[in-house]
């Protein structure tokens, strides 16, 4: 797959220098470019860390930029300009076009325009699918459920019964959405399960990444935001309610019922209690565990998560115990040392007295 430079410049909208017919056939990162490949400089640092050593052929770089020393795209956001070129180099879904003759689709399914079912797919009753979406290898689309237009369903999704997906959502393989909730009402004889009847409501723009699981209401619905990414290996429970443009990173947790607001991060093995709220805005550092509802614009990091700062203090303070405990130790021997001369002298002071008696 080659490009040639000056057509990679009006894709990210940046200003060319260099030939336009430069070709160019592949992206890597600026620090292990192949001859013939395109890179980027987030920052004028890094351009003056690697623009003489690197092999690239071309690279992105910021508009104010100098002396860059080969061909050159300057734009205003560089990681933005290079996630526009790796989506030019982006291999197509291995999936022929069309429904493949292994596919099960019900005949009361509705399938829009330019649909690819891949081999092995399973289609339930009554379920709609949106013009130009793929489902491949071997998903699982339950009755009734609705997946809207454009929308990339890799293999061995499944989504089960009465959910509904909007447009342009990318489902990664593996991941299950609609599954039943966590939810038993335990008795002395064992526990009983609690249906779960409700459904979850995916919004435009989402993304979700391998291995995820968004678990069904019990009643009512599961709710993605628009725009929220989730990553691998992460939980929603049943009734969340997600907000728009979240981040939620790999090996993260959020139990049933919490309320996360809008353009919240949940950093990489964090975790959030039920029925908790947090604010907008607000980022869970890495392994945080949320136990209380946090105000907008919050940054909380520990376990329990408190204030960052605080948290830090309080790390800071813990590598300071072993100095510490030495010198709580000495201070003691110390003492010690003080009591037993201060009980020698009383002893001295009170023979004397008797002696003057």
């Amino acid at each position: 797959m080659v490009r040639k430079l000056g057509d990679l410049a009006k894709v990210v909208g940046g200003e060319l220098v260099g030939s336009a017919d430069l070709v160019i056939d592949g992206v890597s990162p600026i620090a292990e470019a192949e001859p013939g490949h395109i890179s980027f400089a987030e920052n004028l640092k890094v351009l003056g860390k690697y623009k003489k050593i690197t092999q690239a052929a071309a690279l992105i770089v910021p508009k104010d930029a100098e002396d860059v020393g080969r061909p050159h795209i300057k734009v205003d956001n560089p990681r933005l300009a290079f996630a526009q070129i790796l989506k030019e180099f982006a291999w197509p879904a291995d999936v022929p076009p069309g429904i493949h003759p292994s596919a099960l689709v019900h005949q009361t399914a509705e399938l829009g325009e330019n649909v690819t079912v891949g081999p092995g797919v399973i289609v339930g009753e009554g379920a709609k699918i949106g013009k130009g979406t793929t489902l491949m290898a071997s998903c699982y689309i339950g009755s009734h459920t609705i997946i809207g237009e454009d929308c990339l369903i890799y293999p061995h999704v499944c989504i089960r019964e009465q959910v509904q997906i909007g447009n342009r959502v990318i489902i990664h393989a593996g991941a299950v959405i609609g599954d039943d909730g966590f939810g038993f009402v335990s008795l002395p004889t064992g526990h009983v399960k609690m249906s779960h009847i409700g459904t979850v409501i995916i919004h435009d723009d989402v993304e979700i990444g391998t291995n995820s699981a968004v678990e069904r209401g019990t009643c009512g619905a599961t709710v993605i935001g628009r725009g929220t990414k989730i990553g691998n290996l992460v939980q929603v429970g049943h009734n969340v309610k997600l907000g728009e443009h979240c981040l939620v990173v790999a090996m993260s947790g959020i139990s049933g019922s919490a309320i996360i607001g809008n353009r919240v991060t949940l950093a990489g093995q964090s975790g959030v209690a039920g029925h908790l709220t947090i604010g907008d805005n607000s980022v869970v550092a890495a392994r945080g565990l949320v136990a209380g509802d946090l105000p907008p614009g919050s940054f909380v990091s520990g376990f329990p998560a408190r204030p960052h700062r605080e948290n830090m203090r309080v790390i800071a303070a813990q590598r300071k115990l072993p100095e510490l405990m030495q010198r709580l130790k000495q201070l003691e021997q110390q003492v010690a040392a003080l009591m037993e001369d201060d009980g020698e002298i009383w002893e001295t002071t009170g023979d004397t007295s008797q002696d003057e008696d």
